[in-house]
């Protein structure tokens, strides 16, 4: 659904698209805040899923007129473990901007965060663009490069009580993205057979293969083009797509380390630490 789908015919918004507006503005107030809110599905009674794309959308609008640069997608809850942990049933997707995003052995700073989490993945930049209906293969057909990458996700939903409306209006629950700078060497033909862990200060805490991510981790982006084609939005050419993790989220605080271990193929290791943070959004004065 389009922004300019719910209004009167006349520019005028409807209650309704009011309502929308003001929960992305709540979740904006959040970012600032780290006073999380109450899950949409209860202030927004009836909230449908296509709603709460409008309400993220309403959201990417706000960065991208404030000069913030749109540089890649994550997609979530592709694997059983993490639809089990967040009581969903079907994958989202997200945004991510270039100032949010962090590389090896990045220090990322807590402030700004409310209770945040991290998951193993991979990490795709496409050698193409990507748009429509397209088949596994044209899918991986069109990745360039395979790194390591931790999605750090974050929940301005209070205590994590969402579904599927609540975490998909919240941005698919992203804080942040790191992601290796030198690419795994591995066949994208190798991708469902791989591992990863996720070992946070020292300890593993979680394991999967690239199976568990939908079966396939390059389903995950055939779907994604997809969905974006109904916005008339295609995937480019350099953009960084995240398919998913391959195992439960785990919580992370300052002095936490996390690294996302695929054995023989290489790691990607970030840590945690207090004290202000660049990553900052801004919302309306």
């Amino acid at each position: 659904m389009d922004p300019k789908d719910i209004t009167d015919g006349d520019d005028t918004p409807t209650p309704r698209s009011a309502q929308l507006a003001e929960a992305a503005r709540d979740l904006w107030e959040a970012y600032q805040t780290r006073q999380p809110i109450a899950p949409l599905r209860e202030s927004l009674p009836g909230l449908t899923l296509e709603e709460a794309y409008v309400i993220q959308q309403l959201q990417e609008e706000q960065v991208t007129s404030a000069g913030r640069r749109v540089v890649g997608r994550k997609i979530g809850l592709t694997s059983l473990a993490m639809q089990r942990q967040l009581g969903v049933d079907s994958p989202d997707f997200g945004f991510f901007t270039e100032d949010v995003v962090y590389y090896d052995d990045a220090a990322v700073p807590v402030e700004g965060l409310i209770s945040p989490k991290v998951e193993p993945e991979f990490g795709f930049y496409l050698g193409k663009d990507l748009a429509g209906e397209v088949s596994l293969e044209e899918a991986l057909d069109a990745i360039d490069s395979v790194h390591a990458a931790i999605e750090i996700i974050d929940s301005r939903i209070r205590d994590w009580d969402i579904r599927l409306v609540d975490t998909v209006a919240d941005n698919a629950s992203l804080a942040a993205v790191a992601v290796s700078r030198e690419p795994l060497p591995i066949d994208v033909a190798d991708l469902a057979e791989s591992e990863c862990a996720l070992v946070i200060d020292g300890r593993e805490v979680g394991r999967g293969a690239g199976s568990d991510v939908m079966g396939h981790p390059a389903k995950p982006l055939a779907w994604l083009a997809g969905i974006l084609a109904h916005n008339g939005v295609t995937l480019k050419k350099g953009d960084l797509v995240l398919p998913g993790s391959f195992c439960a989220a785990h919580p992370v605080e300052a002095g936490s380390s996390a690294r996302a271990d695929f054995g023989s193929l290489g790691s990607l290791t970030i840590t945690f630490e207090a004290g202000s943070t660049t990553q900052e959004y801004q919302g309306d004065e």
